[in-house]
């Protein structure tokens, strides 16, 4: 595992796609935030580009450890979650003092604060944008004493630098169970999918929910609108809006915000993503969402007993760091699944179970007989994907076999240009 944003030029980011996933900032710098509500830290705010950031002290006789996000730490989505994993280190972890800066755009400003970071003495550094690999891969090379750990990315030099990420294919399944059961319920077999960027991660979740539509409705079809971007509420909702209104009665997100609940017409469903607290009106089905604070803990943990060495990892449900909103324990159900068929709720659990006891993993999701929408066997019965599959495209380099270019049959959309 144990995305997101990649630059702003798409084919840089096509030709970065080996990785987990990337987010695009879709805004620029904002003035300083406050800090957090709870657990603590120092919150600052990245510059426009070619101005000077503030950047957080660090407190002496604590380890101090440094995040830096893409978009707003109160975002409602992938940088709230990465913030809330923040709080929980600091609450947990003893002696250790957090800080994190927001807004940070890709390339030299990111460069600037990550080193700024280190020299000001942080001992651990997160960075939870796919763009900001290169920079930190770099600054991880001039500050060999400073664990620098990247979200989503796909590069790590054995020693203070590596990547992190986690199989929120399992969710997408579960939500897709969960999507299928409440469009056949309401006599409409027809789903949507607001789809961010064409990489790798990005398909690789599009198909899981699929594969787990056809668990609980075989005439299911899924229908997909690209918005280039991760993090644009009102590009959001209008691709939410444009499913529905082509008839789609369920939409699913891969973006940040809980938008397709919003745009929900009365009598349709919306499954946002990223963050627990994003499925809060009656039409959101569910929310797919991190639990980062328990993978950041024990990174943190291992980089200050001098235990991290910088690889790739890559978390399972089991981890505790991935939730089904209304699904795990102490929640409850939201309003459009009550009523569900009791079979198909107790296939979602029991499929859930598996995969918190790590019985069930992101190689069971996708696991043969797998054929996609032109007719072609992706994976023969009980052959299942590689991880280099889940993550890579031929197209660019990569040496997977099966790989993740591929829409499965139920996908009604073309794949995406390359080009």
């Amino acid at each position: 595992m144990f995305g997101k944003r990649i630059g702003i030029v798409l084919s840089s980011l096509l030709m970065a796609a080996l990785a987990f996933g990337g987010c695009v900032a879709s805004q620029p710098a904002v003035a300083p935030a406050a800090p957090a509500e709870q657990g603590g830290g120092e919150a600052a705010a990245a510059p426009e580009s070619g101005s000077n950031v503030q950047i957080p002290d660090i407190e002496e006789g604590k380890y101090n450890v440094a995040f830096v996000y893409v978009g707003p730490h109160d975002d409602g989505g992938w940088s709230q979650a990465h913030d809330v994993g923040r709080q929980y280190v600091e609450a947990n972890l003893e002696n250790v003092h957090t800080a994190y800066i927001e807004n940070v755009a890709e390339g030299a400003d990111a460069e600037q604060v990550i080193r700024s970071l280190a020299r000001k003495g942080f001992d651990v550094i997160f960075t939870t944008s796919f763009g900001f690999m290169d920079a930190s891969e770099m600054v991880a090379g001039e500050f060999p004493d400073v664990d620098i750990i990247h979200i989503s990315g796909f590069k790590s030099n054995g020693a203070n630098f590596g990547n992190l990420m986690g199989a929120m294919e399992n969710m997408k399944y579960l939500a897709g169970m969960l999507a299928g059961s409440r469009a056949m319920l309401d006599g409409n077999p027809r789903l949507g999918y607001v789809a961010t960027f064409p990489i790798p991660e990005v398909l690789r979740l599009g198909n899981a929910f699929a594969l787990g539509a056809q668990k609980t409705c075989p005439e299911c079809t899924m229908d997909v609108r690209w918005i280039f971007t991760w993090h644009d509420p009102i590009v959001e909702k209008e691709a939410a809006a444009s499913l529905f209104d082509s008839g789609v009665q369920v939409v699913m997100t891969g973006a940040d915000t809980p938008a397709p609940a919003e745009a929900a017409p009365e009598g349709k469903w919306g499954i946002t993503y990223d963050y627990a607290g994003n499925c809060q009106i009656d039409a959101c089905l569910t929310s797919m969402y991190w639990n980062w604070g328990v993978a950041y803990a024990d990174i943190v943990e291992r980089s200050r007993n001098g235990e991290y060495v910088g690889g790739a990892e890559y978390f399972e449900a089991d981890s505790g760091a991935l939730g089904l909103y209304g699904f795990m324990e102490g929640e409850t159900l939201q309003p459009g699944v009550e009523g569900l068929p009791e079979q198909d709720l107790q296939l979602i659990r029991d499929t859930l179970a598996q995969m918190l006891a790590g019985e069930f993993t992101r190689f069971d999701v996708f696991k043969g007989p797998i054929t996609d929408n032109q007719g072609n066997l992706v994976l023969a019965e009980g052959a299942s994907l590689e991880q280099v599959d889940l993550e890579g495209f031929a197209q660019f380099g990569s040496p997977c076999k099966t790989c993740m270019y591929w829409w499965n049959e139920n996908v009604t959309a073309e794949l995406p240009a390359l080009e």
